[in-house]
């Protein structure tokens, strides 16, 4: 049977999708239903009607399922953050796990009995509220022309008014009362999307949680032609009464870096390229540990890092710590091998494997972040890492062949959209022993994996880390073994 727009059904949700939406069937018709929960009995109203299909918003829970929850966030449902905050924690993990199971059987095409020998149990989070070290924030105007902060609804540009993330630092809402109120005070007009008039766009918010350090960098849509000084560095003023926001935040505790980022385009992308400190430092730091993979207790030093406002860094420390840790057990270093790092950013795999390794080349496309990457190493007293700017299938072909690059092992840590083609290719010409491939997608992941595999590798171990609770996204870590040199 074909159903219609804003046909009312009662159906038991027996699924659960990929982007968290509860699945559920009413006379063999699929319904899609945002919100739902996998053993819920809900009231629906189509809203998109298909052949096969429809999606559906959630009207009324009839039965609720024995793994909802009650959030602690009461935006839950209006933010597009967090998709599935009402399963209790266990449920989320089982969730994940099976969503990272199903991507390497029905698109890497592994044989289940494989995955289920491979796979190991996800690693879960201690607690899956507060843990993320940064934050951007929307500010926009409301209906009265007043500055509100908080993120975007779901699929929209409309922002929900909330200062305190249950995800996010609890220092988070006090410094996001504090820029609203100097914003209010001093007659700073919000940026509006839809006109591209307003001054502030952004706020973004770093901390490091092992050192406490925090960072604050207002994104404003300011070119220094609107009659006021553009200035440049520490002495540059970009706001009316910049002052009285300096001594606001300064009072927070932690606070340690305030800055201007200058983006005047009518694009999502939210940072712009031109960094300006006007308060404080221009970095602040933390530092990843090291774990042990058996009960991922800590086990020694840790590596420090030094971060700016457009620098790449994980937002789970803790559980980053846990991913590097398997990264480095998967990699079986003796301190013999050379390590390629591609995709390394500013260095955080690279330096983490250092210790352990011969050498470290690392690989990133962005100048700054190996600039950072450079600097974290020195920092840290690490002359065993070298890094290079550029592509890494370019990189990997210059270098191949050179004394002392060939590689031993190669850690890829790529974007959501996987490995270049041609990146796969070289890798796969350099025939290394081992591959460890760490993936924020388990689709794209699952379609790599199959290439590598089927040019001489075997999947050995996979294991997902979540760190994002409340939310579909997972990360995994896979260790993959030579079994045949490609020619």
């Amino acid at each position: 049977m074909e159903y219609k727009k804003n046909d009312i059904l009662t159906v038991e949700i027996e699924d659960i999708g990929n982007g968290g939406e509860g699945i559920g069937k009413v006379e063999g018709y699929t319904l899609f239903i945002k919100d739902a929960v996998i053993g819920d009995t809900v009231r629906c109203k189509v809203m998109k009607a298909k052949k096969n299909y429809a999606y559906a918003r959630l009207e009324e829970i009839i039965v609720p399922s024995d793994v909802r929850t009650e959030p602690p966030c009461r935006y839950h449902r209006q933010c597009g953050g967090c998709q599935i905050q009402a399963m209790n924690y266990p449920a989320q993990l089982a969730f994940k796990q099976k969503k990272v199971k199903n991507s390497l059987i029905r698109i890497g095409g592994f044989p289940e009995e494989t995955v289920e020998r491979v796979m190991e149990p996800i690693v879960g989070m201690e607690n899956a509220y507060r843990y993320r070290n940064k934050a951007q924030y929307p500010v926009g105007p409301d209906k009265e022309g007043n500055p509100v902060a908080g993120f975007y609804a779901g699929r929209t540009h409309d922002i929900v008014v909330n200062t305190d993330c249950v995800l996010g630092a609890e220092e988070n809402k006090e410094i996001l009362e504090s820029i609203l109120a100097y914003m209010k005070r001093c007659h700073i007009p919000a940026y509006d999307e839809k006109t591209g008039d307003g001054l502030v766009r952004h706020v973004l918010i770093r901390k490091g949680f092992a050192s406490g350090e925090i960072m604050v960098c207002l994104v404003i849509n300011y070119d220094g032609k609107k009659g006021r000084k553009a200035g440049g560095g520490k002495n540059g003023s970009f706001l009316p009464s910049q002052e009285e926001l300096i001594k606001a935040l300064e009072k927070i505790h932690g606070m340690t870096s305030v800055s201007i980022c200058i983006n005047t385009d009518r694009t999502n992308v939210i940072m712009g390229d031109k960094v300006y400190t006007i308060w404080g430092k221009d970095k602040i730091c933390d530092t990843i540990y090291r774990r042990n993979t058996m009960d991922f207790s800590l086990t020694g030093d840790g590596i420090v890092f030094y971060i700016s406002p457009l620098s790449f860094y994980q937002v789970n420390p803790v559980q980053t710590e846990k991913l590097y840790s398997l990264v480095l057990e998967y990699a079986g270093l003796s301190g013999k091998e050379t390590v390629w790092d591609l995709y390394c950013g500013i260095g955080t795999i690279s330096l983490f494997l250092a210790e352990k390794a011969k050498q470290v080349y690392g690989v990133e496309v962005v100048a700054q972040a190996v600039l950072d990457a450079k600097e974290n190493a020195a920092c840290n007293g690490i002359d065993n890492a070298e890094f290079f700017v550029g592509k890494a299938e370019d990189i990997l072909s210059e270098k191949y062949g050179e004394k002392g690059t060939g590689a031993d092992v190669i850690v890829v840590d790529p974007p959501r959209k996987g490995c270049d083609k041609e990146c796969l290719a070289t890798m796969l010409k350099m025939h290394p022993e081992k591959i460890v491939y760490v993936s924020c997608d388990p689709a794209t992941l699952a379609r790599d994996l199959r290439v590598l595999c089927d040019g001489g590798y075997e999947l050995k171990k996979v294991r997902a880390v979540d760190q994002f609770g409340g939310t579909v996204h997972v990360e995994v870590a896979c260790c993959l073994q030579r079994t045949s040199r490609v020619n």
